[in-house]
């Protein structure tokens, strides 16, 4: 066979091989399972590997709340204050935690605090301000127009 230099042979490599193979030494079998469990291990990494993110991503469910169709645009309003202020207090929540690493890690944030407090607090007011103003005016609006049953609680822009 040309692939081999002159003195070795297949059958020469096969027999060497062997009779290496069949002597007793302390390490054979330690080193044989331990190569064998490295080669299983690299294989069966490739295996879940060619699996993951192959599949067709299934949809996402997002789930919404239902809302009554028939609901004023008052009630709407009114919705949006609350989830509004529960919002705002989330944000301070999250805030606090933040502040909370900040303090472990050494980094002075209060002076900053100071300034994005009292922006915030003014951009608040002048949130609230505005869903008061849009309140009274759906109010005034709802009990100004007769009440319809096809046209109630529409929402409008």
């Amino acid at each position: 066979m040309a692939i081999f230099p002159r003195p070795v042979s297949p059958k020469n490599a096969l027999g060497d091989f062997w009779s290496y193979f069949r002597q007793q030494r302390q390490h054979k079998w330690p080193l044989l399972g331990l190569s064998v469990a490295i080669t299983w291990v690299i294989i069966w990494t490739f295996v879940i590997d060619a699996n993951t993110n192959t599949m067709p991503t299934r949809n996402k469910i997002i789930y919404v709340e239902s809302w009554d169709a028939n609901r004023s645009d008052a009630a709407i309003i009114l919705q949006q204050k609350i989830d509004f202020a529960k919002r705002e207090a989330a944000l301070v929540r999250q805030q606090k935690r933040m502040q909370g690493y900040a303090d472990a890690f050494g980094i002075e944030w209060r002076e900053e605090e100071k300034r994005n407090t009292a922006e915030r607090k003014q951009a608040v007011k002048a949130i609230n301000e505005l869903l008061d103003d849009r309140l009274v005016k759906a109010e005034s609006s709802e009990k100004a127009a007769p009440a319809t049953p096809g046209a109630a609680g529409v929402a409008r822009p």
